[in-house]
């Protein structure tokens, strides 16, 4: 009986010893990623605290960065509402980390297009805000500076069209494969590789013009 070994792509020559150990240590950072989600997946299913700290920490970022990339009035006040419909409807969740991410941006979705859809029955009204705090100069310089960098990708991001923002904040800030956004948008891969296409295109050629 003769057995054959199936060819690793990885082993290609003697001399990428460098790419070896880097392709399994991003291996095992995976794997233990994996695991440490299993367990506090499972945890939090059992109503562990620590279990649904570990998973609002890790994915709440995530979540706000979207959401804020796609225009909400309240990131922070949704980014919570998703959470609390996630813990809300967990038992009906099963799948792996990636899976789960994809359930966490889907139901995060829906949250916003609920939002808009009150903000434009709710009648528009002016807050006057008065300026009760005083801040020191240099503290609002310091803060101008730290977030002029945020503000300019916000501004870029905010500038394309509703349906390449999506596909830019579910690709970027999610970290979705293609499928899993086609999903999401109710779109089909190609639709959705065109408009990242299209807006990526355009974020490259705003850049350009503001570094001209």
């Amino acid at each position: 009986m003769t057995i054959t070994a199936e060819p690793l792509a990885d082993l290609k020559r003697p001399d990428e010893g460098a790419d070896l150990v880097s392709v399994a240590s991003r291996r095992t950072a995976e794997v233990g990623a994996a695991v440490v989600f299993a367990d506090a997946l499972a945890a939090a299913l059992e109503r562990a605290p620590w279990a649904c700290h570990w998973l609002y920490d890790t994915y709440a970022g995530r979540v706000f960065g979207y959401l804020r990339a796609q225009g909400a009035a309240e990131p922070e006040d949704l980014t919570s509402e998703v959470f609390l419909r996630v813990f809300d409807r967990l038992e009906q969740f099963s799948g792996d980390e990636l899976q789960f991410r994809s359930w966490l941006f889907t139901i995060a979705h829906r949250i916003l297009i609920d939002d808009v859809r009150r903000r434009q029955r709710r009648p528009q009204t002016t807050t006057l805000a008065l300026q009760d705090e005083m801040h020191a100069a240099g503290d609002v310089e310091r803060e101008a500076l730290a977030n002029v960098g945020t503000e300019w990708a916000d501004a870029l991001v905010a500038s394309l069209p509703p349906d390449q923002r999506a596909v830019v904040a579910l690709r970027v800030t999610a970290d979705l494969p293609l499928e899993q956004v086609a999903h999401i948008l109710d779109k089909r891969v190609g639709a959705v590789k065109a408009l990242q296409h299209r807006a990526l295109a355009a974020l490259r050629r705003r850049c350009e013009e503001a570094l001209a």
